[in-house]
């Protein structure tokens, strides 16, 4: 159980990262900062299929082991039967390893937290994982160092059956309450998954540029 705190503490110092499920789909964003000058920015949003992505706290490489078991477990979705994965069915699978970890001497909790955005025969879905195995599905959700803030941000603003852009914008306000600084592109990453094509998208830099330009002017 001491290691499970201790794999909580890890995620709380993590970069910010949140998620918001909208009227048509999701939306991803994180905080971006550099551990050092020198260093390359790790990539916190990935794809794992065609229409789920995940963004996470805590420590990478914890995190690159789980997001290849869940793209091998994608894939063989696909080819076993013929359909993409559900989107709760993948977060199952991943907790389920999550949660052997926390059971058996010789191996360690891990340390890292996952939203896990994507959009099924359902509809649009948001879940979040725990170090423990424990999962639940949200509205809109935030792990790492600002979760706090960010949470109670939300408790406040978000509408359910809001609009993408709504959605988009949102994320960005929450974000900023995190982000030393000024807010700019730099700073952050957005990705959504929609339903109208069912696919994980990055939002790029100029689209980012354009989505804080109408933020400065709605005030």
């Amino acid at each position: 159980m001491y290691q499970v705190e201790y794999a909580l503490e890890v995620v709380k110092r993590g970069f910010t990262c949140i998620g918001i499920r909208y009227r048509s789909g999701v939306v991803l964003g994180v905080e971006r900062r550099k551990i050092t000058p020198l260093a390359k920015e790790t990539e916190k949003i990935v794809e794992v299929d065609d229409h789920i992505g995940l963004a996470f706290a805590g420590l990478s490489s914890d995190a690159r082991v789980l997001i290849d078991r869940a793209r091998i477990y994608a894939q063989l979705n696909k080819l076993y039967y013929d359909e993409p994965i559900d989107v709760e069915v993948l977060t199952r699978k991943i907790c389920d390893i999550k949660q052997v970890h926390t059971q058996y001497g010789g191996t360690r909790p891990f340390g890292v937290s996952f939203i896990i955005a994507g959009v099924d025969y359902d509809g649009p879905k948001l879940f979040m994982t725990e170090p423990s195995g424990a999962y639940a599905e949200y509205y809109a959700v935030a792990i790492g160092s600002g979760a706090h803030a960010v949470t109670e941000f939300f408790e406040k603003n978000y509408k359910e059956g809001m609009a993408k852009d709504e959605a988009l914008l949102l994320a960005l306000k929450a974000l900023s309450l995190v982000i030393e600084g000024k807010l700019d592109k730099t700073k952050v990453e957005l990705a959504v998954v929609d339903t109208e094509d069912k696919k994980f998208k990055k939002i790029s830099q100029d689209q980012i540029e354009e989505l804080l330009r109408k933020l400065e002017e709605s005030g």
